[in-house]
């Protein structure tokens, strides 16, 4: 990502102020002084002077006020311009929020048909968080769904063109991810219809408040023991490059 960045600034391909460049405190790299020597090493990977947001990845308990501490100097320090969350729940969110000074502006969660976070959805924007949601086609679970369908059918637009549309019309701040050139243009291109009320409620007649089926089978909020646990089934920490 660095090399790219650098290769784009240099031939005025793009601007610095051009790209929202957002990256994460992996669950290995928290703690208040491992974020903050963490993050130097994700800025000079990639290039960059400050990144645009800046976030913790899971609430691992026991660590993830620390590392809001952590996030909090680096935006008080302009390394950041903003800094929030992801995979908060409203319980943990709150303790975070009582033990702030600076206040998250975005909680990133998973945001799809199938798993809606009615509760978030009211949380967040009672306190100015922007409600960020990942895997918005449900792992292409969604995709599938004959109600979706109907309504892409009505509206003469994709299943995918549809449940992005829905998210933006519920306020949320939606990232589908993509290698498919021709998929990224369809998922641009949702700025041209409006769902109606019906159509709305039919979307979320679908919620099933389900995660994706990896979701809870890692134990992120446990005990030392269970994180331990979880990282070595999944290990997201970054490596010590400085060593």
């Amino acid at each position: 990502m660095g090399r790219g960045l650098a290769a784009a600034f240099a031939d005025g391909a793009v601007r610095r102020q051009d790209i929202f460049v957002t990256s994460k405190v992996a669950n290995g790299d928290q703690g208040y002084r491992r974020t903050l020597d963490k993050f130097e090493g994700t800025l000079r990977r990639l290039q960059l002077d400050y990144l645009d947001l800046y976030l913790i990845h899971w609430p691992v308990d026991g660590q993830y006020v620390e590392t809001w501490r952590a996030l909090e100097k680096l935006y008080r320090d302009g390394r950041v311009r903003a800094i929030g969350v992801s995979n908060f729940d409203v319980q943990r969110l709150q303790v975070l929020l009582r033990a702030a000074d600076v206040q998250p502006a975005v909680n990133q969660i998973e945001f799809n048909p199938l798993m809606q976070e009615q509760a978030m959805r009211k949380f967040a924007p009672a306190h100015n968080i922007t409600v960020e949601g990942w895997s918005p086609l449900g792992g292409g679970k969604a995709l599938n769904n004959p109600v979706i369908a109907l309504i892409g059918q009505k509206h003469g637009k994709s299943v995918a063109q549809v449940i992005l549309r829905y998210d933006l019309q519920c306020g949320i701040v939606t990232i589908p991810k993509t290698v498919h050139e021709q998929r990224m243009v369809e998922n641009a291109r949702i700025f041209d219809f409006e769902l109606d009320d019906q159509d709305v409620a039919a979307i979320a007649g679908l919620d099933q408040n389900q995660h994706a089926l990896w979701y809870d089978a890692f134990g992120w909020y446990g005990s030392d023991t269970d994180f331990g646990m979880a990282t070595q089934k999944w290990p997201d920490s970054t490596p010590d490059y400085d060593a």
